[in-house]
């Protein structure tokens, strides 16, 4: 070797490691004994050079690993294998210990003879003690899960599997740890959530979002159930690799049943609202109705008939009122008749433009943005146009001082987290927005904005269904509505309604045929129905427009009339018929038999569970109570000729 290139003498090399004061670096001879020492040993080991060369270099180990022959084993495993390398404590002249790293080289004449041993020890004692702080940080962590009981907190694997458990997670589910390690975490959902796929879906919700967090029905080992609220976190290393998943489990079912039963107080004291809105309205109709038949007995005592247009326009102008009522509470109840139909609601809108600009105003800026390629959607179409009327008058109302209303359709996804937040299915759905530049809502209107009888507008300028109704409408359809409002800036209001596959009608395409004007020709028409005073009234309308007449009191008479040989051109039944068989059940019994009979459904109390969501079959069509009898009339005849 050169003098540069061996580690003795007055080589540059030596010069180099005598600069060095972060590492130990120093010659041993073949036997172990000190033959150079630098500045950086004699900082970490405290040793002047003239006091250790010649030593031998175990003095360095403690008792313990000398005892153990660890010195002879390290200078023997780096002759042997060229290198030997450990951490482990180490002594210093005070007898102090620190941490070290230790790499022992041998080194040979060219001839190959060992010559010595080349040392560089490292003091990693800051580290080490960071590392201890760490695993001792850990450890406190790990005594700490463990012994918390109010909440189930534990650890899966990558594939689900259970890889801890502390004592609430024993708590809440049942398991003990031995029971409980290595089975997979999906055993905790109910078979319902597990056929759908839930757990596994929780888990890559997690492992692609970086959190999944529900909540829902958990399983107990003893099959009973309990409400919980869930956390999955992904826990990855540096390189982003997925070591497993940590669960964060709460049990909620005391606070869902205090929940609960503020939901019910809450609804009780709703019923109460609604019950006496209904009271004050119905009994305001009723004084009309019943004032003026009484007026009218009156004035034929007194013979004054010529006053009696002026009483019947009275009675049916509260009857009107009374049958809106009624049509908006169905609404908001999600009970009112409706007739599905494939609806382009950019068309719809487009219709219905002018109407709204006329209603809100000039001095309210309109502007409608249709979202290109805009789904159709399965709604009734004059429901959908009332609603989006009722909110743009709602905006109207919010801007007393002018502004903009921007009514805008757009085609939407919602996945799992989207239609969790909004309350539906996931899926696809329309949207159609009314936003106005008004006086937004606070927090605490906005909450109340669906309820019924609930407004802000002064007393007697709004009956407080409007919003209720929509809601009713929406969710009725499959859908949602939703407020987005900002007080002093504005409100939105937008409809969510279900995507629907098959296309609308073209615009010039009858949905029926157009009224036909023509008197009855011994067509014969049975009328179901368990209020008397209804039954004769149709019936007299009937015989009046030249039909004969068959009535029957509820759905099994009606049944034998359908099941005889007799005549029957129309079938006109009320929906909801007592003693088991309802209006629904009896048409398709009688469509049996006479599978092109014509029917008339009329409710005052839509059971769409009946009447279907869907659209009705062909030949059979609808009418809501309260009704005018000429409307009536005309609605019979147009289906006959049908």
């Amino acid at each position: 070797m050169t003098d540069a290139e061996h580690p003795g003498g007055g080589s540059k090399f030596e010069l180099l490691v005598q600069s060095v004061t972060d590492y130990a670096i120093y010659m041993l001879d073949p036997t172990g004994r000190v033959t150079s020492w630098n500045p950086g040993a004699r900082r970490f080991k405290g040793y002047e050079a003239d006091e250790i060369i010649g030593e031998h270099f175990s003095r360095f180990y403690t008792p313990e690993e000398r005892a153990k022959g660890i010195p002879k084993i390290a200078l023997e495993t780096a002759e042997r294998e060229g290198r030997f390398e450990a951490d482990g404590w180490r002594v210093r002249k005070d007898g102090t210990r620190f941490w070290a790293n230790v790499v022992i080289d041998p080194v040979r004449d060219p001839a190959g003879n060992l010559v010595g041993f080349a040392k560089i020890t490292r003091d990693l004692t800051h580290r080490k003690a960071a590392e201890e702080e760490l695993r001792q940080s850990e450890e406190r962590f790990r005594l700490l899960v463990q012994s918390v009981t109010d909440y189930a907190i534990y650890m899966l694997d990558p594939d689900g599997h259970v890889s801890s458990w502390n004592a609430g997670a024993e708590r809440f589910k049942g398991y003990t740890t031995d029971e409980i390690l290595g089975e997979h975490f999906s055993r905790f959902y109910s078979e319902e959530d597990r056929a759908a796929g839930i757990p596994w879906k929780a888990l890559e919700t997690a492992r692609r979002e970086g959190r999944f967090e529900a909540e829902g029905w958990r399983m107990r080992k003893d099959g009973s159930r309990f409400w919980a609220s869930v956390i999955i976190d992904p826990i990855r290393n540096d390189d982003g690799e997925l070591l497993g998943f940590a669960k964060v489990t709460r049990d909620l079912t005391e606070k869902r049943a205090a929940e609960e039963e503020l939901r019910q107080s809450q609804k009780m004291e709703a019923v109460g609202q609604l019950t006496g809105g209904l009271a004050h309205d119905f009994n305001n109709l009723l004084t009309g109705i019943s004032g003026s038949l009484e007026m009218m007995q009156v004035r034929m005592a007194q013979g004054r008939t010529a006053e009696f247009d002026r009483y019947f326009m009275a009675a049916q102008g509260a009857v009107k009122r009374a049958a809106a009522l009624t049509h908006r509470l169905l609404a908001f109840s999600r009970r009112q008749t409706l007739d599905p139909q494939p609806t382009n609601a950019n068309r719809l809108i487009s219709d219905l433009e002018d109407l709204v600009r006329r209603t809100v105003g000039p001095a309210i800026e309109v502007e409608v943005v249709g979202a290109s390629g805009l789904w159709p959607t399965l709604v009734d179409p004059n429901q959908l146009e009332n609603a989006i009327l009722n909110l743009c008058i709602n905006g109207r109302d919010a801007m007393p001082d002018g502004g903009k209303l921007t009514i805008e359709t757009a085609n939407k996804w919602l996945d799992e987290r989207a239609a969790r937040k909004h309350d539906i299915p996931v899926g696809q759905y329309i949207s159609v927005c009314v936003t106005d530049t008004g006086t937004g809502m606070t927090p605490d209107v906005a909450a109340k904005a669906f309820d019924p009888f609930f407004t802000t507008k002064p007393m007697g300028e709004g009956t407080g269904l409007g919003l209720s109704m929509i809601y009713g409408f929406a969710r009725q359809s499959g859908g949602q509505v939703r407020i987005y409002t900002e007080l002093g800036q504005g409100t939105t209001m937008c409809l969510y309604l279900p995507r629907h596959t098959e296309e609308a009608p073209a615009e010039d395409e009858p949905i029926l045929s157009p009224p036909v004007e023509a008197a009855g020709d011994g067509e014969v028409v049975l009328v179901i129905d368990d209020e008397p005073t209804i039954r004769m009234l149709i019936a007299e309308v009937l015989a009046e427009s030249g039909y004969a007449v068959i009535e029957a009191p509820d759905g099994h008479a009606g049944l034998r009339v359908l099941e005889s040989n007799a005549r029957i051109d129309l079938l006109i039944t009320d929906v909801g018929l007592p003693e088991g068989l309802n209006g629904r059940q009896v048409a398709d019994a009688a469509r049996v038999n006479r599978p092109d009979l014509k029917i008339l459904f009329i409710t005052g109390y839509a059971e769409n569970a009946v009447v279907g969501n869907a659209r009705l079959e062909k030949g059979m069509f609808v009418m809501t109570k309260p009704f005018q009898m000429d409307i009536l009339a005309a609605r019979i005849r147009e289906i006959i000729e049908y």
